[in-house]
């Protein structure tokens, strides 16, 4: 079957209401554009260089999500770039991306991105240090980054009774700030679950975003 074929079924499949993160990292332009063709308009790409280089060939109304392991010394060359930031790790990196923005004239769309699965290669805030950061309400702080919610990844496993018990950690946390009326927050609306294998979990736990790439565009081409 080819991207377009795949594309359709995919989005066959999502309820209304999840947007398709259509996962485009380690793939030419020329899939992008066979994905786009197919009415496919929001991807992903997690390396900076490769994102900067298909936005420069690809269509302007695409929509770009960061979704790698952002470093600082890339921010500058992001910023402005994309129409959501999936991956923000560490209250450093938000500070960071909010200066940038400001001395760009922009403002950036983030998620901030909770870590609970059990790899400790995976980056992000721990709960409590994610949950302390909005009680303080340390986000006031931010003039040109709007975070719009959370993102999160379930354990590499095949254990689905452990995948779920991280998407719904995930979507606990997301509630206890989203529903927390004291914070007054607005548009705070955003929770990317779930993948290629485990996307249906995702969106059983909540998830309204899931990014998927190995279903459309098939094994990763470098």
């Amino acid at each position: 079957m080819g991207i377009a074929q795949n594309i359709v079924e995919v989005r066959s499949e999502i309820p209304s209401g999840v947007e398709l993160v259509a996962v485009s990292k380690f793939h030419p332009a020329s899939a992008v554009m066979e994905a786009y063709d197919a009415g496919q308009r929001c991807f992903g790409e997690s390396r900076v260089q490769e994102l900067l280089q298909k936005v420069d060939v690809l269509p302007s109304d695409i929509r770009w999500h960061f979704i790698g392991h952002l470093q600082t010394n890339k921010v500058k060359m992001l910023v402005g770039k994309t129409s959501l930031i999936e991956s923000v790790d560490s209250e450093r990196l938000l500070k960071l991306i909010d200066s940038e923005s400001a001395k760009a004239g922009v403002v950036t769309n983030v998620l901030l991105q909770v870590h609970v699965a059990q790899e400790e290669t995976k980056f992000g805030f721990y709960p409590e240090e994610l949950l302390e950061y909005f009680r303080e309400r340390r986000f006031e702080t931010l003039t040109s980054t709007h975070i719009c919610g959370i993102m999160g990844m379930a354990s590499n496993t095949d254990d689905e009774d452990r995948i779920r018990e991280d998407f719904h950690r995930i979507s606990e946390i997301f509630h206890q700030v989203a529903d927390d009326s004291a914070l007054g927050l607005r548009g705070f609306d955003k929770l990317s679950m779930g993948m290629s294998g485990d996307w249906q979990i995702a969106v059983d736990e909540g998830a309204n975003i899931v990014r998927i790439g190995t279903r459309i565009f098939g094994a990763r081409q470098y």
